[in-house]
Order: structure tokens, then C-alpha cells, then sequence
């Protein structure tokens, strides 16, 4: 998840520096609009697409497994809260010791 907020700073950098030039440069009146849909293209919909990919991966991954069903787990983080790790299929954090049902 946080890979998704770096990239997208990263984008939104980039695209304020081009808004930035092209408002000094380019005198028109649709700039505004302009300036707005390359915002829209360039950071918010990349990072809602990475956003959905991230989603459906963790999904999968956590489906069915323990930590899945165990009251510290918390879905939208991946992350037991008990322990503060991140489980995956491969590795329980507390290995089913404090497990508690939901």
C-alpha cells in the first residue's frame, strides 16, 4: 500500500512541475481544464487502478488462511494488529498460538 501513495507523490510532482510550465508558457482559456484532466489521467487513475490491483491480490492471498478468520487480523491493512506483521500464506505471526476466532 504505501508503494501506491510513493508512486503517486511521484506523479503528482511531476505533473504540478508540467502545470507549472505550461501555465507560464500557454495562455488560454481552457488551460484550467486541461491542467485538470492531466491530473485526473497522469495520478488519480493510475493510483485507483494500483489501488484495485493491490485489493484483488490481497484477497487472494489471505483467502482461507488462518489469520483470515482471527479477530487481530485486519483486512484492509493485511496486518495483525497483535503482533503488528504482516501475515502472508507462508508465515503466521503469532504460528496460530493467540488465535481468536471473529
Amino acid at each position: 500500500m504505501g508503494s501506491i501513495v510513493y508512486k503517486t507523490l511521484l506523479r503528482l510532482a511531476g505533473v504540478i512541475v508540467l502545470i507549472w510550465y505550461g501555465s507560464d508558457n500557454v495562455r488560454s482559456r481552457f488551460f484550467v481544464f486541461f491542467a485538470i484532466a492531466v491530473f485526473f489521467l497522469f495520478v488519480l487513475y493510475p493510483a485507483y487502478l494500483e489501488y484495485v490491483k493491490f485489493k484483488e491480490n490481497k484477497v487472494k492471498k489471505m483467502e482461507g488462511t488462518l489469520c483470515s478468520t482471527c479477530r487481530h487480523y485486519d483486512e484492509t491493512a493485511v496486518l495483525c494488529m497483535k503482533y503488528d506483521k504482516h501475515p502472508t500464506p507462508d508465515f503466521i505471526p503469532c504460528n496460530g498460538n493467540d488465535w481468536e476466532p471473529k
